[in-house]
């Protein structure tokens, strides 16, 4: 890998591990000073690799940089040496040495405390993913403002709020105990969830962004389950959820950058191994008594990896349909439940169905009618895609609607 290439690469990979690290070290209320440290780290890599190469490890020479950025911070700030040297090992050495750990495993018990105490349910849900995005993944605050389609002031102003709330409310950065997994751990899962679903489902049309927001949630989630105190039955389902999704993450745009709909979509696209992790992780979570709105979306997800349109399949994902909409209610998970209904009963069944629901202000109803209607009356699918048109937000939900439109309007031609 090229200098230009490789050191925007340790960036995103190495970044948030220094950050975590530090901030594992000097506390959440010092999180600038371990983000400043970071950043000269990188600054300071970019200078001297220019002149001198880059090193045989650049991990390492990183690590080794930051620690003494790290040392000397500590050396020559009197308050760094009250709140912190209590907290730091010194060796027996003639000259004095401040450790600075950055073996593998306190890098990940670093991420792992970072991840709980970001999670917290003192920041509101939007901040709680800015933040994961910004400290835990190493995304720029215009790269979050990019993937949310937001203005960088006001993404800048969610980061800078989360962090004052942490530092209020005096939050520790340290392992999460029995208790606080048990009281934090859906906190957890939702903000990686909707970390995961802003890559999946986003109105961003940067497809390099939105792989690298679902790369990162998958990330975040597999420290959970390889960690013992976290490897929860409800952490291995949503780890199976983003396996099956991603799965099909090639096959659902086109040359184009146009969304291609399941049923067009090329099976032969779709990653065999993600789908066997998926299929991994769901048999991982089988254990235990509770059920998930994961592990029932999971078994959905894992049914849509299956092409053929046959009726065991479409009766288990309207069974868990079913089951989702009855310990979580949601417009969205609604409305995906009239598809199945209507493979196992019919357009006409189906449109009853739908209409009961009334979600008038949402473009997806109106793009569900489009589809339910098509073949019994032409006409009113147009009319509710066009209305659907109206309402949709991004460019490739309409283009979808838009190719439907101009296909009913070609066989009527």
């Amino acid at each position: 890998m090229e200098e230009k290439e490789l050191l925007p690469h340790l960036f995103r990979t190495e970044y948030r591990k220094l950050v975590a690290v530090l901030c594992y070290l000097f506390g959440i209320e010092h999180v600038e000073v371990a983000e400043d440290i970071a950043s000269d780290t990188f600054l300071t890599a970019a200078e001297t690799w220019a002149i001198k190469g880059i090193p045989e490890n650049p991990a390492a020479w990183l690590y080794t940089v930051a620690k003494n950025r790290t040392k000397n911070h500590l050396k020559r700030n009197s308050l760094f040496e009250q709140k912190v040297a209590s907290e730091i090992r010194y060796s027996s050495d003639k000259e004095e040495e401040i450790e600075i750990d950055m073996s593998p495993q306190n890098i990940t018990d670093s991420q792992l405390a970072m991840i709980f105490a970001v999670c917290n349910p003192l920041i509101p849900a939007d901040s709680q993913v800015a933040l994961a995005l910004n400290l835990l993944c190493g995304f720029g605050v215009q790269e979050i403002a990019d993937a949310f389609l937001l203005n960088k002031e006001v993404v800048y102003k969610r980061i800078q709020r989360a962090k004052e709330k942490l530092k209020e409310g005096k939050i520790s950065i340290a392992q999460p105990s029995a208790m606080e997994i048990g009281e934090r751990l859906e906190t957890v899962l939702t903000t990686i969830y909707l970390l995961y679903s802003e890559g999946y489902y986003s109105i961003s049309q940067n497809t390099t962004l939105r792989k690298e927001l679902c790369a990162e949630a998958m990330r975040l989630n597999f420290l959970l389950v390889e960690n013992e105190l976290t490897d929860r039955p409800e952490a291995s389902a949503l780890l199976s959820l983003m396996c099956f999704h991603s799965s099909r993450f090639e096959a659902r745009t086109n040359q184009n950058g146009e969304m291609v709909l399941y049923e067009d979509q090329d099976e032969s696209l779709w990653n065999r191994e993600l789908i066997e992790r998926g299929a991994y992780y769901l048999s991982r979570a089988s254990t235990g008594e509770k059920l998930s709105r994961y592990h029932l979306e999971a078994g959905i997800a894992y049914w849509h990896t299956h092409k053929e349109d046959s009726q065991e399949k479409w009766a288990h994902i309207l069974d868990l349909y079913n089951h989702l909409l009855a310990i979580e209610y949601s417009p969205i998970a609604a409305l995906n439940r009239i598809y199945a209904f209507a493979k196992l009963n019919g357009k006409e069944a189906a449109i009853a169905e739908a209409e009961h629901l009334n979600l008038t202000n949402n473009h997806f109803y109106y793009s569900l009618l489009g589809n339910l209607y098509t073949g019994i009356n032409e006409a009113q699918a147009i009319a509710h895609y066009q209305t659907a048109i109206k309402l949709a937000h991004s460019e490739s939900d309409k283009a979808i609607l838009f190719r439907n439109i101009a296909r009913l309007q070609d066989n009527a031609g």
